[in-house]
């Protein structure tokens, strides 16, 4: 694709936005001076916790904020220049005063007046829960930090994934891996729970692939949570954990916001924005945008049949693929806060999104018989998938006093729609097939959370939780002209409908307090589960298949950590969970999407249970952070994909000629699975112009299960056969990112991953590593930042494996995405004008996770 072609792309399809990228001259490299003051009353007694913002009048990049600690001191790094200075407590009346810095020191006092009218002034010896925070502007110095029960990554640093999506962010986070295909894992498993402030979320529409993953813009989310044990607080879906991203919402007054649009190859355009407005009791915030995007999917399977057993002339199938697709995505989310009083609020707040793709394939098989000439089918498909997903949220939030008993409340619907057309022609068999998939999704969810304190280190939560979901899916498969036999059709017309509908009802209960320096947090959470499922083929005419299944679990999870000293402790977890199947693998209808690999639903497919059990230990210091953690986690009623091979047959039922294989993929509950291992986090801060921050897991694994299952022999006759899951060994997932800094204003970062080897006793997975750069500029002092990525350097990052079944070996080789390079602009307007003093709440909330600030997780 030429020059000219990718702006005439970019032009019609993202918003119509065009915009030049300007080169910009470096900024020279500036030492920064460290500064220290006190903050006091006009009584000359010193204010605690009082924040400090330190503007700087040349250009705001240079500006930093602190928080003065328990004795009103503070200190901070500027680089030397005249500064505005904002003071703020709460019960004192704000103060600006000037300030030029010019060498390392103590600037001496400042002082602020208390507020008559606020009436919140407060002895300094006076105990308190509530005491003030503040919101800095500046970058924060730490990618993540360490809590109780969950780590917090911030991407605002992330400068190899500016411009880029959701999916391109979870590439970077410790402990996280996504691979080509979208998948994301953690510590090397997939059953990973999304929610996007705290709740399921239509953003990522009715499955989490690699579709949904990339309409979220990197630049819309201000944070990432990582629970790797999350507690009973949470919903006990996800064995591997829960991913908890928290899109951006300001806490400033005044308008604000900003716009930031991308271009990149393969053909990619984007366009976001994220405005909000604060005033008075009043907070309006838009999230939206839209864009473009190309992507090229590459396979290719080299299949060995043992021809004992299946067809006696037939010993390979080679299939090469490859796929491309033309993506529409657009989103936006609006919303309103209102203030009624001081302790209670309510907010409102719609999301909409859009998905639109087409894609083209061409799938070419290559048969090699024993007796017969080569022979060859090429299978060409023409897809269009139409996606729309609405959801809103409405809720309460209430504070009975200002010791930290709270009250929330919140609704959340959702619906999303999907449509799959495809057409399939297989010019080698004389076959066309017309699929036409439906899918809608209903849910409605309702909770209460409710805190207590109790005296001045303990708190009490409660909860309740209500999930009502409800799948439609419809299926239709339309037999198109044949160019020959008709009797080769061995895909035949049917349709079907199915209903899915799954309710739980969950209650919890957990307490957290501490003994000296021993914290710790305990909890049950009660889920009751019904599922019912009906399913009919219509054409041709069965009877309908129904089934109810209920389930109560009890979910216990005890958190314990134990600080040696400031920012060192050690930490001990449990928790339980549950591995619910995806509501797709219990419909037993088979996906023809190609006819010769086939993936049949199991209507009995039951969860699978999870105990896991962390034991880490933390240490923060100005330059470094190190958090290992030894992980262990035992799994029963284990999901594994049960493959197998069956001769094809026409629609009498009768082998075909030259004889065909299709190769079936179920989901079975089988035996047991157990991971262990060492997952290590760290960043190093070696100089002022050079950081690292690093992910290494190594792990073992244990997998445990055989069953007997139904084929068929060469000539279709039924015979029994043994499939064997076991397999044991270790393996490793490491990624090490460096950023170095030129100068103030530019940086650049280089990203290394790599995933170790896996083998078991039906696959040989072979390992992959890739290497990402990117570069990041500030320009129009500090308003603006000019951003260049290129993903998979070296155009490594494909799947290879080997997958044995009891009649044949499959080599196989997946490249969802080759090499590809984006640059953004982004602007950021009206950044600064105020600051304001959210509360947070001292010891008892020091490690909350989620919180009714992020839409609360349960």
């Amino acid at each position: 694709m030429n020059q000219t072609e990718i702006i005439n792309i970019f032009t019609k399809k993202a918003l119509g936005l065009t915009f030049v990228l300007s080169a910009a001259a470096f900024a020279f490299a500036q030492e920064k001076v460290n500064v220290s003051g006190t903050v006091v009353n006009d009584s000359s007694q010193t204010v605690p916790y009082a924040s400090v913002t330190f503007t700087n009048k040349e250009n705001k990049a240079l500006s930093d904020a602190a928080l003065a600690d328990e004795k009103g001191q503070y200190k901070l790094d500027l680089v030397p220049g005249i500064y505005d200075v904002t003071i703020e407590a709460v019960g004192y009346k704000k103060s600006l005063v000037n300030k030029q810095i010019t060498a390392p020191g103590n600037i001496g006092v400042l002082t602020i007046e208390p507020d008559e009218t606020a009436n919140l002034t407060a002895p300094k010896d006076q105990k308190t829960q509530e005491i003030q925070g503040i919101v800095l502007t500046a970058a924060s110095t730490k990618p993540y930090k360490v809590e109780l029960d969950k780590r917090t990554y911030d991407p605002s640093q992330d400068i190899v994934s500016k411009g880029g999506n959701l999916q391109d962010v979870l590439s970077n986070v410790p402990s996280v891996s996504v691979d080509t295909d979208g998948t994301v894992s953690m510590r090397g498993s997939s059953n990973v729970r999304f929610l996007i402030n705290g709740k399921p979320s239509a953003l990522l529409g009715i499955d989490d692939g690699a579709n949904a993953l990339q309409s979220i813009p990197a630049d819309q989310i201000e944070k990432i949570e990582v629970i790797t044990n999350p507690s009973s607080k949470f919903e006990a879906s996800g064995t591997a954990g829960i991913l908890n991203i928290i899109l951006k919402k300001t806490k400033k007054t005044g308008f604000n916001g900003s716009v930031i649009g991308t271009l990149g190859y393969l053909p990619q355009t984007n366009l976001n924005t994220n405005l909000n407005w604060r005033k008075g009791n009043f907070t309006w915030f838009l999230n939206g945008g839209g864009g473009y995007r190309e992507s090229k999917n590459t396979s290719r399977n080299n299949d060995y049949f043992n021809n004992a057993v299946l067809a006696d002339d037939l010993v390979q199938r080679d299939t090469n693929s490859e796929s491309k697709s033309k993506n529409n995505n657009y989103n936006a989310s609006a919303g309103i806060i209102y203030d009624i009083t001081d302790k209670t609020s309510v907010n409102a707040s719609g999301t909409v999104r859009t998905f639109e793709n087409e894609n083209f394939g061409n799938i070419d098989y290559g048969y090699t018989p024993l007796t017969n000439p080569f022979y060859t089918s090429t299978r060409k498909t023409t897809g269009r998938n139409n996606n729309l997903a609405f959801q809103g949220d409405f809720g309460l939030d209430h504070k009975f006093d200002d010791k930290g008993q709270n009250l929330s409340l919140s609704l959340s619907l959702q619906r999303n729609r999907s449509y799959n057309d495809t057409d399939i022609e297989d010019t080698g068999f004389s076959l066309k097939n017309i699929v036409n998939q439906y899918t809608l999704n209903k849910s409605f969810i309702a909770k209460a959370d409710y805190e207590l304190p109790v005296g001045e280190y303990s708190k009490l939560e409660a909860g309740y939780r209500l999930d009502i979901n409800n799948n439609t899916y419809s299926n239709d498969v339309l037999e198109g002209e044949l160019v020959e036999n008709p009797t080769l059709s061995y895909l035949a017309p049917y349709t079907y409908d199915a209903l899915y509908k799954e309710t739980f009802n969950a209650f919890y209960l957990q307490f957290k307090s501490k003994i000296g320096k021993l914290n710790y947090q305990l909890g049950l959470r009660d889920e009751i589960s019904t599922i019912d499922i009906n399913y009919q083929n219509l054409v041709p005419n069965e009877p309908a298949l129904n089934k109810t299944k209920n389930y109560n679990n009890l979910f216990p999870s005890v958190y314990l950590s134990y600080e040696i000293a400031k920012d060192n402790q050690f930490l001990l977890n449990y928790t339980r969970r549950i591995d619910r199947p995806r509501s797709f693998f219990m419909i037993p209808n088979p996906n023809y999407n190609d006819n010769q690999n086939i993936f049949d639903g199991n209507i009995d497919l039951n969860p699978s249970y999870v105990d896991s059990y962390e034991l880490g230990y933390s240490i923060s210091k100005k330059k470094f952070t190190i958090n290992p953690t030894l992980y262990y986690r035992h799994q029963t009623d284990d999901t594994k994909m049960l493959v197998y091979n069956i001769l094809a047959t026409d629609i009498d039922g009768d082998v075909l000629e030259p004889k065909r294989i299709e190769s079936h993929t179920k989901p079975i509950n089988l035996g047991t699975d157990d991971r262990f291992g060492l997952d290590l986090n760290f960043s190093w801060d070696a100089t002022s112009w050079m950081k690292f921050l690093g992910n290494v897991d190594v792990f073992g694994y244990n997998t445990k299960g055989s069953i007997l299952y139904d084929t068929f022999d060469r000539d279709n006759n039924p015979i029994q056969d043994v499939a064997n899951f076991e397999g044991k060994g270790f393996s490793t997932r490491a990624r090490l990112t460096s950023t170095f800094k030129v100068d103030k204003t530019f940086s650049f970062q280089l990203q290394g991953f790599y995933r170790g080897g896996q083998k078991s006793a039906y696959q040989d997975r072979k390992d992959m590593y890739a290497i990402n750069f990117g570069a990041s500029k500030t320009i129009w002092k500090g308003n603006g930042t000019l951003a260049f990525n290129v993903q998979d350097i070296f155009n490594t990052r494909a799947m290879r494996s080997t997958t044995y079944t009891a009649n044949s070996i499959r080599d196989s080789y997946m490249q969802w995405q080759p090499r590809q390079f984006t640059v953004s602009l982004t602007y950021r307007f009206k950044q600064g004008e105020k600051i304001e003093q959210p509360k947070r709440k001292k010891d008892i909330n020091s490690n909350a996770t989620g919180g009714d600030e992020q839409g609360g997780p349960m």
